[in-house]
């Protein structure tokens, strides 16, 4: 009995749309979606150089702090420092077999 009452309701809505209902409707959508596509275009670009600024603002911190790091102190005229780096080989076992094979022709 709902579903009929609900039915004859929606039916008696859609005969009484006008024309002029549906034409404001439609302006208001396209009102909007204009209004949008414009406030976009302005307020993108401010955006994306607010998003730059603090993307350069951290990548300057950090390579600031490694700068920092890379530089050495300062050392008298004709004073010689020999680093060496650990030459570190580590070998898996896991690996797996090796198989010694000849090619048959």
């Amino acid at each position: 009995m709902n579903r009929i009452v609900f039915l004859s309701k929606a039916l008696f809505m859609l005969q009484n749309a006008s024309a002029v209902g549906i034409l404001r409707t439609l302006l208001i959508i396209l009102l909007v979606y204009y209004g949008v596509k414009i406030i976009t275009r302005i307020f993108a670009p401010l955006l994306l150089k607010y998003v730059a600024k603090k993307a350069a603002q951290r990548f300057g911190s950090t390579y600031g702090e490694f700068q920092k790091q890379q530089q050495a102190p300062t050392k008298k005229e004709g004073e010689v420092t020999i680093e060496k780096i650990p030459n570190i080989k580590t070998s898996n076992k896991k690996v797996g077999e090796y198989v010694d094979y000849e090619e048959i022709d």
